[in-house]
């Protein structure tokens, strides 16, 4: 686990920055998305929210069928973190992606990228952040985690940071300055594992419904493990993790990759496909104006986005 410790507001600004710097060097010409897409293998984005070794074999099967129903190769980039695949997108290294919420709104300002789906679990296209803590810490509200120790996920996810960050300031919590110390652990698996293991005293992670019963750890713990686990709050609905094409990929190609994912459900290995990836059970369709509730949580969480840097 990545034990970084920094004020959350000011790694944030980091980040931003970190992105505009680095679109901001030389790279190697690129052909332009929509004349090229034809003539070499497409980019696919995958965000490491959980461990970067099973997204990697997940996501293999993935792209190998999709490579076949497009007739053209499509390659997996697994970025190191959230930021990383903004940057792809930012110096055209990528076609198309998954995202979280969070980083489909950087990515969006920063490069100008276009929702085209949004991923489903259960009946509804939502998701929730969770605040979560081990039963045996006696901690039961959210006022108590003051002088504690406290787990993040990566700075771009939506339920691992950006509305946790918003649920504490609106129980009175500073981060910056109320808790002994906070990490970001850089993936809701390792932010799960730091709560059970007693490691941390809090963490957030995502939960798929209202209640937090069906949260990230029920799919890693063992279920006599997850039981250990107290749920302290949980968010709002939230817009769930999408996939985003590049501005420039051909029209007609995002059609075909739209109709691929529209009909993953139909079929077994599909569904299966999906469910061991991001455990997802199909996906719908999705427009940026679904994501405005995302960008008033930055303001809300006291997060102050950069402006896009010049092309």
């Amino acid at each position: 686990m990545n034990q970084r410790v920094f004020f959350p507001s000011l790694l944030f600004v980091l980040c931003c920055l970190l992105i505009s710097m680095l679109s901001a060097c030389p790279q190697e010409a690129q052909p332009p998305a929509d004349t090229a897409s034809e003539q070499r293998p497409l980019r696919m984005g995958f965000i490491p929210s959980e461990n970067m070794a099973e997204i990697q074999r997940n996501a293999q099967p993935l792209v190998d069928q999709l490579s076949a129903a497009l007739g053209q190769e499509v390659q997996a980039f697994i970025a190191n973190d959230y930021t990383g695949v903004v940057e792809a997108f930012r110096n055209d290294k990528l076609d198309f992606a998954f995202l979280s919420p969070a980083s489909y709104v950087m990515a969006q300002r920063e490069a100008d990228v276009r929702v085209i789906l949004r991923t489903q679990r259960g009946e509804a296209p939502f998701y929730h952040a969770v605040i979560f803590t081990h039963k045996d810490s006696g901690i039961t509200s959210l006022a108590q985690l003051k002088g504690k120790t406290f787990a993040f996920g990566d700075n771009l996810s939506t339920a691992g940071y950006i509305f946790p960050l918003k649920m504490l300031r609106a129980a009175g919590l500073n981060p910056d300055t109320d808790f002994e110390n906070m990490l970001f652990s850089g993936s809701h698996d390792a932010t799960v594992f730091a709560v059970h293991n007693q490691k941390v005293t809090a963490g957030a992670t995502y939960a798929n419904d209202p209640k937090g019963d069906d949260a990230a750890w029920k799919h890693m713990l063992k279920p006599e493990q997850a039981a250990d686990i107290r749920v302290l709050s949980v968010s709002e609905p939230i817009p769930a993790d999408n996939l985003c094409v590049h501005p420039k990929l051909d029209a007609a190609l995002v059609e075909k990759i739209s109709a691929f994912f529209l009909a993953l459900e139909n079929e077994a290995s599909g569904r299966e496909l999906m469910h061991n990836l991001y455990h997802i059970d199909r996906f719908v369709p999705a427009s940026d104006a679904d994501y405005a509730g995302v960008r008033e949580a930055f303001a809300e969480a006291g997060i102050q986005m950069q402006q896009k840097a010049p092309q």
